[in-house]
């Protein structure tokens, strides 16, 4: 019997009891036969009818453990059987004993079985401590609790699909007596779908109070940290509880029952409480820290993914409407004069987050246009709260950039309403969205005096159709000013709507009552100027003084544009007219000098004194006190020629401007020569004379003109920018006039004027570019298409810093200031060029072809070829070409070029789209001064910086790949292109990387902009390997023909520049520079491209052997040159030629032997890159060996290569004193080099390295002289080094090394071959290991060494064989080196003239000590005849000690 089992561990007896586990799981259950099974469960009833509790056999049943039981005691069994036995025996003894009891009850198994399961609920979640707990967790389950729901769960699911569970009695039975649902339990039963929420929503008639609370406070509580799985539980059960009441409330069809609308509507409202919850929070000002955390998780559950899971997108749509339509129009407590009066307070950044937040998930799905129209519609059939409507459209401004146009649509839309029907709401609305919008900045919507002028500040505008009209909008703006900020009283008053002049008085009025209620808020408007500030500054006010001094330089400035008294000023003097008289006119009326001709400001003020506007005493005042003036000044009435010039300009200028709208040629004829007197009187420099061209000196760096100057300049560039604006409205460029052409002649007559003006042209395209608006560059665009048309008769320009190599004209002057190196230089860049050749197009349109190109200016032509490509991808994709037919109805279509040009709604890009596809932009393709050779595209790309380009990486990789290989590699040579050459565009490529550092170096001094950014240097380069990776990686050819041309092509290029930039057999100190740049540039190529393609492989005899012989040449030839220190090979570049070495002998049959051939050869007859090899042995035998097994899987490594390492070993062995350590079979050099390299290691110690020489003793045989010799010549190499680089050798370790070899080999003569050029020998290698220059230096070595040695090492010395040859022909060599300035300073601070003088003494000496048979007759004269110029004392020496016969009979007797 099982007794009833107990939730507490501490019950007393019920515990002792076993259960049916326990009793079970007390005996070793053998493996079931399959009959055996029915009788097992035949038993188990019979014993189970006995007595039994049905609620501890569920729950016993619901125990994870239970399938424990079916286990055997060793744990063998699998628990998949277990539990497949476990759950079909709990089941069913389960609905077994329900049944039974069920009969013996006379009761529904269902009846019992919802009994059963609400009493094991109960047992879970209404505990005592289970109480406690929910109520610290709003509603949530305990992680336990939440175990045993889920298999209480999963058990009931078992008897629903065996019909013993009724979910509705279930959930009847779970709310009698008013128990308050747990809303996590709820979310259960739903999720195992035992009782739908859905359902609980339509049965339960309490549903929504008790949801919504439970909502609430779960959405109020935060979880635990670390509680992650309670965390998303807490989201699961909001978002599906939301789910279905979304699903519920808003997927209604038309056909739906009155039932489904009753449900609907509950739903609606659940979430409505829901909502306004979260607006009373926002309401309250609770911050997100605070109470704001729960709003802010129900704010999450808006997420359109989140609810989109479980609902339709018009569902959710609907829903976001409707919760939209509930937040604007929640609570509409406040007026519209409380809106008018608080608006300032609600802008976005003093908005709530929350309430924020609420409106950027509402608006997520819907466009800028949708939620306009809605809010309109909202505005029109609800009462809105008005804080909420404004900050929601802040919020839609503020997120979304393109919002601005909408609102001005929409603000268009409600003011034309409102004046067609009079309706004061939508008056109001438009008023305060677009206040909204001012407030949220310029960078959002225009400010609210822009808008307030555009909607009522003209003829055209809303309220000007009638005098009901201006009546209606005056009385709303009167209603309005109790209530009105200041701020917009000002702008009315300031910027007061369009009236007519009948109905000034209804103006008037308002302005009264205005200013009425400024005064009353303490904000005067009689000191305010007459126009608007509108720099946004939002300091301290200007002085009234100030004030009305800069409304004075506005209005003047207006009447000299327009010739006309302005409406500001006619209408400050009537409303205004305490400011107006009394600060506005007293800073007119200043006095001061007048001129003869009436400047703008005499011509404004007789124009107010016509008006009335001046009174009578105070115009005769002023006259008055400009008269005593002029005579405390000195002098009378002026002629003319003494006026001001400048002023006389001026009006000059206007009056030609004038002439160019009429179109009078004589008047403006005679203008223009009164034009050029003035500018003679300004500029008096002599004009030259017009016979041939002249060059002008354009200094860039120079400080800027005299003031005077650049004032005229100015002048002249606005006054042809109006002119060519005015002329451009009433006819295209070709019907023009020709006031242009004539007005530059004016202008090329001056020669300093034109200085003056080509340097402020070329400051504002290269500096200014910025500040130039589209009017402005227009005009300058067609000023310069006019220099340049002027090309015949105008002087040439030298630009200083030499920017051009040679003086250019004009045009191709101001063309260099143009630069593409930045996004704003190349928008400038494209902006102006695209108008001046949009102008020369037109201007020569009915022209001769030839003289149509005067019009237009190859180098701004070549700019937009280069341009329009790279910031329209379209252009690169056009079909229309020059020689192809453009039918009529195209031509149709297409609109007027010029109206493109000049069309202020167009942009940019749209007239650069249409020139690009005009047929006579195409046409000029094919001559040849106008097309875009591939090197100069390359140095225009070269001089862009990378990290402020207008194309990212992608797109400039797209870009440069698009131009290559489509663009250039199929054009034409002639017509710059690489003719579908491989090599062509390879060669190109190369070019330009070699050339770019180089290049326009002047023009980077005058461009600080760009000098910290990096080049396309890298990306050329990346197009360069990806050329060669189609050249080479892919073979094209088939063959291995292709590496060796790839190979041959390389070494031929680089040798080709090498020769070009050496140019004589005696190089200078620049040439050898230029050289030493040109190899670290082209070295900075080799290492970016494939090592395998430096070494050729060729086929002799059927077999691919490697060809090493260009490789070494080019080493031998011209790195050998370059070397920084002389005779080593950079650590990488060593590295990428061995590596060439191995990768190429994969090619080949047998790589090991092709290797060892190749090093064999390679140290044979190129031992700088032996030497250098050793050098960086220690570095470069982890990647060789590495490479090897690579690519040779398995094979042994070269043979060459381990006698590499072997060298290496003894060479550190003998240093470290191991004297049993053989001599291994290499060549003299590599051991020497070894040697070398081991001393250097240890430090240059000496008296360490002194053992290890002993054991080279020249004495044991000719290889160990040999390696001694060699090892002399890399100390002497080092020795020089340590002249010319101080800072990184030794100059004592150096000399002390030399000396310890020379007492060792001075008694051989092999040591001086070393010293002299030695084409045969042994030793003839070693001019292919060290530099020319150190190769120079040689004998300046020799005396420097011997000089520091003891007289015993000298006297050995010149008893050597040969060493008086060798000294005498180091001597004449020392003093060639001394003539032609080569020498170096001792580390004995001796003067170069002191070793020469000891070196001389030496020599003399040496002669001296020599008997004569030391050298043969034909020897003595060849060194007598080389030293008879450059020393006769030293030949007379030789003649008098080693030529007896040469002796006088007296000389003999004496």
């Amino acid at each position: 019997m099982i007794s009833k089992m107990s939730l507490s561990a501490t019950c007393e007896s019920v515990s002792q009891k076993r259960t049916l586990s326990s009793l079970l799981a007390g005996r070793v259950v053998k493996r079931l036969k399959q009959e055996d099974g029915q009788k097992l469960q035949e038993a188990t009833i019979q014993l189970l009818e006995q007595q039994q509790n049905i609620c501890s056999l569920l729950r016993e049943v619901g125990n994870p453990d239970l399938c424990n039981i079916f286990c055997t005691q060793n744990g063998e069994q699998k628990q998949s059987e277990s539990e497949g036995i476990s759950s079909a025996v709990a089941v069913s003894l389960l609905v077994c004993e329900l049944r039974h009891q069920a009969l013996q009850l006379g009761v529904p198994v269902a009846v019992l079985s919802v009994k059963m399961m609400l009493e094991r609920l109960m047992e879970i979640t209404e505990t005592e401590e289970a109480k406690e707990e929910e109520d610290k967790r709003s509603g949530l389950l305990t992680s336990s609790q939440r175990v045993q729901l889920c298999l209480l769960l999963e058990s009931s699911k078992e008897l629903l699909s065996q019909g013993a569970l009724c979910p509705k009695l279930l959930w009847q039975e779970y709310r009698r007596d008013q128990r308050l649902p747990k809303l996590e339990v709820v979310y259960h039963l739903h999720f195992h779908n035992i009782v739908t929420l859905k359902y609980i929503i339509e049965s339960d008639e309490g549903v929504k109070l008790w949801l919504v609370s439970q909502a609430k406070a779960l959405c109020g509580w935060k979880p635990p940290q670390g509680e992650e799985e309670t965390k998303q539980v807490q989201q699961k059960v909001l978002s599906t509880v939301v789910g279905v009441l979304l699903g519920s409330g808003f997927e209604l069809s038309q056909e739906s029952a009155a039932a489904d609308r009753r449900i609907s509507q509950l739903c609606c409202s659940v979430l409505d409480d829901m909502l306004f919850w979260l607006l009373d929070t926002v309401e309250e000002g609770l911050t997100l820290q605070c109470a704001g955390a729960g709003s802010e998780l129900w704010i999450q559950i808006f997420d359109a993914s989140l609810c989109g899971v479980s609902v339709s997108v018009d569902t959710l749509r609907c829903f976001f409407t409707h919760s939209l339509t509930q937040t604007l129009t929640y609570k509409p407590r406040l007026t519209v004069s409380d809106a008018i009066t608080l608006q300032n307070e609600w802008t976005f950044a003093k908005a709530s987050r929350l309430l924020t937040s609420l409106f950027c998930k509402l608006a997520v799905i819907f466009s800028v246009e949708q939620l306009l129209c809605h809010l309109q519609q909202v505005l029109e059939t609800h009462e809105v709260n008005w804080k909420h409507v404004l900050c929601f459209l802040s919020t839609l401004l503020v997120y979304n950039p393109c919002a601005q146009s909408s609102l001005k649509e929409l603000l268009s839309r409600l003011l034309s309403s409102a004046f067609e029907g009079y309706d004061l709401e939508n008056m109001i609305t438009a008023f305060l969205l677009a206040r909204q919008g001012a407030l949220e900045g310029p960078g959002i919507f225009p400010s609210y005096s822009s808008w307030f002028k555009m909607s009522f500040g003209g003829g055209s505008g809303y309220h000007a159709t009638s005098k009901k009209s201006l009546v209606f909008l005056l009385k709303f703006l009167s209603d309005l000013v109790p209530f009105e900020p200041p701020q917009y009283l000002k702008v009315h008053i300031l910027q007061p709507p369009y009236v007519p002049v009948k109905h000034r008085s209804l103006l008037m009025e308002y302005v009264s009552l205005a200013k009425t209620r400024l005064a009353d808020l303490k904000e005067p408007v009689e000191d305010m100027g007459i126009y608007e500030d509108v720099s946004g500054a939002t300091g301290a006010s200007l002085q009234p003084q100030c004030q009305a001094v800069q409304d004075v330089e506005k209005a003047v400035s207006l009447f000299e544009s327009t010739g006309r008294i302005s409406a500001t000023v006619m209408e400050a003097s009537i409303f205004r007219r305490p400011y107006f008289l009394t600060r506005f006119l007293a800073a007119l009326l200043t006095p001061r000098i007048l001129p003869v001709k009436a400047d703008a400001r005499m011509s404004f003020i007789e124009a107010l004194k016509k008006a009335d506007k001046i009174p009578a005493a105070q115009y005769s005042s002023y006259v008055e006190s400009c008269q005593k003036q002029r005579q405390q000044d000195g002098s009378a009435l002026c002629l003319d020629i003494n006026d001001d010039p400048l002023e006389v300009l001026k009006i000059q200028l206007q009056e030609f401007t004038e002439l160019v709208v009429e179109g009078n040629d004589g008047e403006m004829s005679a203008q223009l020569s009164r034009i050029s007197h003035t500018l003679s009187v300004i500029f008096p420099g002599r004009p030259d004379e017009l016979i041939g061209q002249t060059v002008i000196t354009i200094h860039l760096n120079t400080p800027p003109s005299p003031e005077l100057h650049v004032k005229v300049i100015n002048m002249i560039l606005r006054n042809f920018c109006q002119c060519m604006l005015d002329a451009s409205r009433a006819n295209p460029p070709n019907k023009q006039s020709l006031w242009a052409s004539r007005f530059v002649s004016v202008m090329l007559g001056n020669t300093q004027f034109l200085s003056s003006l080509i340097c402020r042209l070329w400051d504002l395209f290269h500096n200014q570019g910025s500040s130039l608006s589209a009017a402005h560059l227009l005009g300058l665009a067609a000023l310069v298409v006019h220099l340049h048309a002027s090309m015949s008769h105008s002087p040439l320009v030298q630009l200083v810093p030499p920017i051009l190599p040679t003086p250019v004209p004009v045009g191709e002057a101001l063309s260099s200031a143009l630069v593409c190196s930045t996004h704003a230089d190349m928008l400038l860049c494209v902006r102006l060029c695209v108008a001046a050749v949009c102008y020369g197009i037109c201007r020569g349109d009915s022209l001769p072809q030839q003289q149509q190109q005067d019009y237009i200016l190859n180098s701004l032509y070549k700019k937009l070829l280069y341009l329009i490509p790279r910031l329209l991808p379209e252009a690169r994709r056009t079909a229309i070409t020059a020689g192809g037919p453009v039918s009529e109805h195209q031509e149709e279509k297409l609109p007027g070029l010029w109206s493109s040009v000049t069309d202020t709604n167009s942009t940019w890009m749209k007239t650069a789209w249409h020139l690009w596809r005009h047929p006579a932009f195409h046409q000029l393709k094919h001559t040849p001064q106008y097309q875009l050779f591939f090197s100069e595209w390359l140095a225009n790309e070269l001089r862009v910086h990378r990290s402020e380009d207008a194309l990212s990486d992608p797109e400039r990789q797209e870009y440069q790949q698009w131009a290559c290989l489509e663009l250039y590699l199929s054009r034409l040579e002639e017509h710059g292109g690489c003719g579908g050459d491989m090599k062509k565009l390879f060669s190109h490529l190369l070019n330009a990387i070699m050339d770019q550092q180089l290049s326009d170096r002047s023009l980077e001094k005058l461009d600080y902009r760009g000098s910290d950014t990096g080049t396309c240097l890298p990306d050329i380069l990346s197009r360069l390997q990806e050329l060669v990776y189609e050249m080479e990686v892919t073979n094209l050819s088939g063959s291995r023909r292709s590496t060796a041309d790839v190979c041959d092509f390389l070494f031929t290029f680089v040798s080709e520049r090498c020769s070009s930039t050496v140019t004589s057999a005696s190089p200078s100190i620049s040439t050898e520079l230029s050289l030493q740049h040109t190899l670290n540039t082209w070295n900075r190529v080799l290492l970016a491209l494939p090592a395998v393609l430096l070494i050729k492989v060729k086929s002799d005899g059927g077999r691919a052997t490697l060809e090493c012989n260009t490789l070494i040449e080019h080493v031998n030839q011209h790195q050998r040159k370059v070397c920084s220190p002389a005779g080593l090979l950079s650590c990488h570049l060593t590295a990428h030629l061995l590596r060439g070495v191995l990768c190429a002998s994969v090619r080949c049959g047998h790589p090991q032997e092709e290797v060892n051939k190749a090093w064999s050869q390679i140290s044979l007859h190129c031992p700088l890159l032996l030497v250098s090899t050793v050098h960086w042995w220690e570095r470069l035998s982890p990647v060789l060996l590495s490479l090897w097994h690579r690519l040779c899987d398995g094979e042994p490594l070269p043979e060459q290569l381990q006698l590499l390492a072997d060298c290496h070993n003894w060479a550190c062995s003998l240093e470290k004193g191991l004297s049993s350590s053989t001599l291994p079979a290499a060549a003299a050099l590599l051991l020497a080099a070894s040697l070398h390299r081991a001393w250097q290691d240890q430090g240059c110690d000496n008296q360490g390295f002194s053992a290890a020489l002993n054991m080279l003793q020249p004495e044991r045989g000719t290889q160990y002289r040999q390696v001694l010799v060699f090892l002399l010549f890399l100390c002497v190499n080092d020795h020089l080094s340590s002249f010319l680089y101080p800072q990184h050798f030794s100059h004592q370790n150096a000399t002390e090394l030399c000396t310890d070899l020379l007492l060792m080999l001075v008694d051989s003569a092999d040591w001086l071959l070393i010293f002299t050029s030695n084409k045969q020998g042994v030793y003839q290698s070693i001019t292919m290991v060290t530099s020319d220059e150190f190769t120079r230096l040689m004998p300046w070595a020799f005396y420097s060494l011997l000089l520091q040695q003891s007289a015993e090492l000298l006297q050995r010395a010149v008893c050597c064989p040969g060493f008086l040859q060798t000294a005498v022909l180091c001597y004449i060599s020392l003093l060639k080196l001394s003539l032609e300035g080569h020498t170096l300073t001792p580390a004995n601070q001796m003067e170069p003239f002191q070793i020469l003088s000891y070196a001389k003494q030496f020599l003399l000496r040496a002669i001296s000590w020599t008997p004569p048979t030391a050298l043969s007759p034909s020897q003595l004269r060849q060194l007598e005849s080389q030293c008879a110029d450059l020393d006769p004392e030293v030949a007379a020496a030789l003649s008098v000690h080693l030529d007896p016969h040469s002796l006088s009979p007296e000389m003999d007797f004496l």
